[in-house]
């Protein structure tokens, strides 16, 4: 299939203007969450520390119903409530109704365990065992409360240190601008993620784990990779600016600039950049609707990831190199934007 070509650059106030309509709602809703949770997305219990257990029954039940017995639960010993804060939601699993309970982690580990089983024995006997099953615990993932700073820690030590290693190989790679538009192109991309997922988490409670931090590396990966590939063409066809060429359509002839350069460049990939990305997304696409609901977060992470990056490196890198390229002209006085020429050598 072959592409009709584009006009990336003419109309770059419209993509700037879509990328700013997508990205400040995000930034507002990550202001919020740093008042509402102390963080700048809900965290997780991989990062909180905590349980996550999941129920299945033999009938459905009401969620209210569950909440009550976990709100309501007393430890024997010393008659205070133990679950407090902890949440309940309801999901699906091969058709039947599964019930998620998160919970915070208890100082001492093994009265944690034991108030856990008294729980489970308390919801045992208020709506029946798993047909067929002889456990309501169909799974239990437990987190210290020690552990869980630890791979907070390490997960965004991990997404600085390749934030910085991407800035200095771009650097290396290109020139200045090369590498500054293609950064702000890969940060347009983590913004997007981390606001779309910050206004989930006001609107759904979706809290964030270890997996959204590799989501994120993924991203991150995509994006620079296919704007690299863009830049590398637009350079590859810098030698081209200035050169005499005929409009098809008037007749007349002019010199290419080097948004007209850009353009090409862009439109040259523009196939390879959808046809990777479609590709992917298909595939998310079906691990999101079919896939368990352990990786649904995560799916979307990388689904929402990837469309951003791919936006970004066709509409956005390209365009931001050409007006920060015309500013410069202007500014150095050397040539209008109609005359500016590339200077970008290998």
């Amino acid at each position: 299939m072959r592409f009709p070509h584009v006009d990336i650059v003419g109309p770059r106030k419209w993509w700037f203007g879509l990328s700013l309509a997508i990205t400040v709602p995000g930034l507002i809703a990550v202001i919020i969450c740093c008042f509402v949770f102390g963080a700048p997305l809900k965290p997780g219990i991989d990062f909180t520390g905590g349980s996550l257990t999941q129920y299945q029954f033999s009938k459905p039940v009401q969620l209210e119903d569950v909440r009550k017995i976990v709100a309501d639960f007393k430890d024997p010993n010393t008659n205070k409530a133990v679950f407090e804060g902890s949440q309940v939601q309801e999901a699906s699993m091969a058709g039947k109704q599964v019930i998620i309970v998160r919970t915070k982690s208890l100082a001492d580990d093994k009265q944690d365990e034991a108030d856990r089983k008294l729980l489970d024995e308390q919801l045992k006997s208020k709506f029946g065992e798993a047909s067929g099953d002889a456990s309501i615990v169909m799974s239990r993932d437990k987190v210290s409360g020690v552990v869980g700073p630890e791979l907070l820690h390490s997960g965004l030590l991990a997404l600085f240190i390749t934030l910085g290693a991407m800035v200095l190989y771009i650097g290396s790679r290109f020139q200045y601008d090369f590498a500054v538009c293609a950064i702000i192109a890969l940060f347009h991309d983590v913004l997007v993620l981390c606001g779309i997922f910050a206004i989930l988490s006001l609107v759904l409670g979706t809290e964030v784990d270890s997996l959204f931090i590799s989501a994120v590396l993924t991203v991150i990966g995509f994006s620079v990779h296919d704007t690299i590939v863009v830049f590398d063409r637009i350079r590859e066809n810098s030698k081209f600016v200035g050169s005499k060429v005929v409009d098809p359509q008037t007749g007349k002839e002019y010199r290419r600039t080097f948004g007209d350069i850009a353009n090409d460049s862009v439109n040259q990939t523009l196939a390879r950049s959808i046809y990777t990305s479609l590709t992917v997304i298909i595939t998310l696409t079906a691990l999101y609707v079919l896939g368990g609901t352990t990786t649904r977060d995560f799916v979307l992470a990388m689904l929402i990831g990837i469309i951003s990056g791919t936006y970004s490196s066709i509409f956005n890198a390209s365009a931001l190199l050409v007006w920060w390229r015309e500013q410069k002209m202007k500014k150095k006085g050397k040539g209008t934007p109609a005359t500016a020429t590339a200077g970008a050598t290998a």
